[in-house]
């Protein structure tokens, strides 16, 4: 489908240690109760990294997301009442929901073009990037030797608000989400900064990945405790721009 979705929301949820085996049982049950959710387009539940080495061994056991494609923003308004919201609330401490508009958006997941085809466009505020891909079995090693400068770099990135990487499973299905002050930070970030464009200059001759997907949203609105994504600046700019945050 690709038509450009009005409205796509990532929930993440924080869980105490004690509730693994919880958790890891909604994981096995609850991603196709997501995509048969009403007014849902696309639907990932993603279990989530610390963010500090975005390799195998960065998974953080107490941190979990759904990504959702929705029909509309009524549709989305009903997750909290869905078998999946509630299920997920029950087990969940702490959580947030970071509202998105797809700015721009290329590749596939799972064979599909989930954000459509966005014609681009501008955010006076924070923007979130979204990276994810599947992993050429025979060239995953070559790709987690290539990681850590890059991480190592995005830890000290300026305007860098939030980031932890993201996954369908432990191994071979690669991402990141990271939330930036302003679309110019991650510019410079993505096409300045020397170790990220080595790493974007060895993906075609490397070829990492059998399926791969990037995309960048205006983030609209955050919605909960954003300590649970690991907000590490004050989200407003200086300027006074950026989303709302509440607490409901």
């Amino acid at each position: 489908m690709n038509t450009v979705p009005e409205l796509v929301t990532l929930h993440v949820w924080r869980t105490h240690r004690t509730a693994l085996p919880r958790a890891l049982t909604r994981m096995a049950l609850d991603p196709r109760r997501l995509r048969a959710a009403d007014g849902v387009r696309f639907g990932k539940l993603l279990g989530t990294g610390t963010g500090t080495g975005f390799g195998p061994g960065d998974a953080d056991l107490t941190r979990w997301a759904a990504l959702t494609v929705w029909d509309s923003p009524a549709a989305a308004a009903g997750f909290d009442d869905s078998p999946v919201g509630r299920a997920w609330a029950r087990i969940a401490h702490a959580a947030v929901r970071v509202d998105l508009r797809p700015l721009t958006s290329r590749g596939e997941w799972s064979g599909r073009q989930p954000f459509g085809d966005p014609p681009g466009g501008r955010s006076t505020g924070p923007v979130l990037a979204l990276t994810r891909a599947r992993l050429r079995p025979a060239r995953a090693a070559t790709f987690w030797r290539a990681i850590p400068p890059v991480a190592a770099a995005l830890r000290t990135a300026p305007g860098l608000l939030a980031r932890f990487g993201v996954g369908e499973a432990p191994l071979g299905w690669q991402g990141t989400v990271s939330v930036w002050r302003d679309a110019a930070d991650l510019v410079a970030f993505a096409y300045r900064h020397p170790e990220h464009r080595a790493a974007i200059t060895a993906t075609p001759t490397e070829r990492w990945y059998a399926e791969e997907l990037f995309a960048r949203f205006e983030v609209r609105d955050v919605v909960g405790d954003r300590a649970v994504l690991g907000w590490v600046a004050d989200g407003d700019a200086a300027d006074g721009k950026g989303p709302r945050e509440r607490e409901e």
